[in-house]
């Protein structure tokens, strides 16, 4: 487990606690005895890091960004070091999913955003098939999150994780057409929970 990560989430977890306020739910479904990917809605740059403040800081996780924040001088070795790593989102990029490939086999949980960017309302851009691709060839199992889509200074977010999805193929490999519409269903799913999580 990452050193560096567990005392930077003791050290941020209070401070996000009164910036942005939030509350966890659903928590019980995180698997404990095989990895899981976090698949939750992006819409806030915050969210990676709610969402990683909301999980124990004991929990083993990576989390998969945007080659641009990576590229950052400062905040790239920052990020880098709390096991963060990038994926180029205009490219194939293989070598960012060896690396999630080696976390999940490596026992290590993995948070990644289907939908590749922020977006303000569901449906505004296609899941990305890679994250199915990933669960599929290393035996994790998806977990949907729904990350509230507004988030103010000193206004209560609410994270809301589901239940387990485990994606099955018909044959001994998976086709880009399964891969896309596992993608797409555990982003419905996830936005589900933000549906019923609404009074």
């Amino acid at each position: 487990m990452n050193r560096f990560y567990r005392v930077n989430h003791a050290l941020f977890y209070p401070v996000f606690r009164v910036l942005f306020p939030f509350r966890a739910t659903g928590l019980e479904n995180l698997p404990t005895d095989r990895v899981f990917i976090l698949c939750p809605n992006h819409a806030n740059a915050v969210d990676p890091i709610l969402i990683c403040l909301s999980l124990s800081g004991s929990v083993p996780i990576r989390v998969m960004a945007k080659k641009e924040l990576m590229d950052a001088p400062v905040l790239g070795k920052f990020l880098a070091a709390l096991g963060v790593f990038g994926v180029d989102r205009g490219h194939s990029d293989i070598a960012a999913l060896k690396t999630a490939m080696k976390t999940l086999r490596d026992g290590e949980n993995l948070l990644v955003f289907p939908e590749g960017t922020r977006v303000k309302h569901e449906g505004e851009v296609e899941a990305k098939g890679g994250v199915a691709m990933l669960a599929l060839r290393t035996g994790a199992v998806l977990v949907p999150v729904y990350a509230g889509e507004r988030k103010k200074l000193l206004h209560r977010t609410h994270i809301v994780f589901g239940a387990p999805y485990e994606p099955k193929t018909a044959g001994r490999r998976g086709t880009a057409e399964e891969y896309q519409a596992f993608a797409d269903e555990v982003l419905r799913r996830a936005y589900a929970l933000g549906r019923e999580a609404k009074p």
